[in-house]
């Protein structure tokens, strides 16, 4: 099995928080983030797509090592700092979305994180600041990020 149970559980944790989120999505707070609670729920879910997809789409025999200061770090501490990165065009939230179509791709993402069960652990992406990520620290990763965008939408829903 390429991803352990407690990795899965994990990540389908944290969708399920994403999900719980959604009611509120219309709210904004400017003096955290001059995007709604719901950009950062479909950007997360966003993230965890592509992730997904590109584990599945690499060849694993291509992966080589490379160190990267910033993995490093945000590994270390467990941590993305805030204010440090755009996130790419690809996660981007693009289209108007609403509390059924968020619901939807909640569902839908929660459905994909199962294919990761099918991958070889030596499957990996390529982050635009990490470098090549095999498959545990790629879901390393996905946890990391998504919990700093429930901090933030924590921080947005705080009056």
């Amino acid at each position: 099995m390429a991803v352990t149970n407690i990795q899965m559980s994990k990540l389908q944790t944290l969708v399920y928080e994403l999900e719980m989120q959604i009611p509120k999505q219309e709210s904004i707070n400017p003096l955290v983030s001059s995007s709604s609670a719901g950009w950062h729920i479909e950007h997360s879910l966003l993230t965890i797509d592509s992730v997904v997809e590109a584990l599945k789409r690499s060849e694993p025999a291509s992966y080589k090592w490379k160190f990267s200061f910033p993995k490093m770090l945000v590994f270390t501490i467990n941590k993305i700092p805030r204010g440090r990165a755009q996130a790419p065009p690809i996660v981007q939230p693009k289209e108007i979305f609403s509390s059924e179509s968020l619901k939807a791709h909640a569902a839908s993402t929660g459905q994909k994180l199962l294919d990761l069960e099918k991958l070889q652990p030596n499957s990996f992406i390529k982050h635009p600041a990490f470098g090549p990520l095999k498959m545990k620290p790629a879901l390393k990763f996905l946890a990391i990020h998504t919990q700093h965008h429930l901090n933030i939408i924590k921080d947005i829903l705080k009056n």
